[in-house]
C-alpha cells in the first residue's frame, strides 16, 4: 500500500496523469498498430499509433517499459433494478396498454360513425 502511494505521488510530482500505468519485459511482436510484451507468464497487448512516444525501431526480444492509459469506451450498468424501479416500469407499460385500448376504442367509434353514414 505504502509503495502504490509513493508511486501515485510520484506521478502527480512528475506531472503524469494518476491513471498512467507501465509494464515492462521483452517484446514478443511489434507493428505499426500494436505492442506485444511479455511480463511474467502474461502477454500485454497494447494498441499504439502514430502518436505514440519512444522509439519507433523497436523489434522482438527488445526489452521495453510501456508506458499506458486505461480509458473507458462504454460502461454497461449490469446492476439489477430495484423493486421500485420494476414497480414504477409496471406502471408505465401500464399506461402504454390503457392508452392503446383508448386508441382502438376511439377507432371502433370512428368505423361504427362511417358505418352509420352509409347506411
Amino acid at each position: 500500500m505504502l509503495n502504490r502511494s509513493i508511486a501515485v505521488v510520484v506521478a502527480m510530482l512528475l506531472g503524469t496523469a494518476a491513471y498512467a500505468y507501465q509494464v515492462t519485459g521483452p517484446v514478443l511482436e511489434v507493428t505499426d498498430s500494436k505492442i506485444v510484451v511479455e511480463k511474467g507468464k502474461e502477454k500485454w497487448e497494447i494498441t499504439r499509433d502514430k502518436d505514440t512516444k519512444g522509439d519507433k525501431n523497436i523489434k522482438k526480444g527488445d526489452k521495453v517499459t510501456v508506458q499506458y492509459n486505461m480509458t473507458a469506451t462504454e460502461i454497461e450498468n449490469k446492476t439489477p433494478a430495484k423493486k421500485d424501479d420494476k414497480k414504477a416500469d409496471a406502471k408505465k407499460d401500464d399506461k402504454k396498454a390503457d392508452a392503446k385500448k383508448d386508441d382502438k376504442k376511439e377507432e371502433a367509434k370512428k368505423d361504427d360513425k362511417k358505418a352509420d353514414a352509409k347506411k
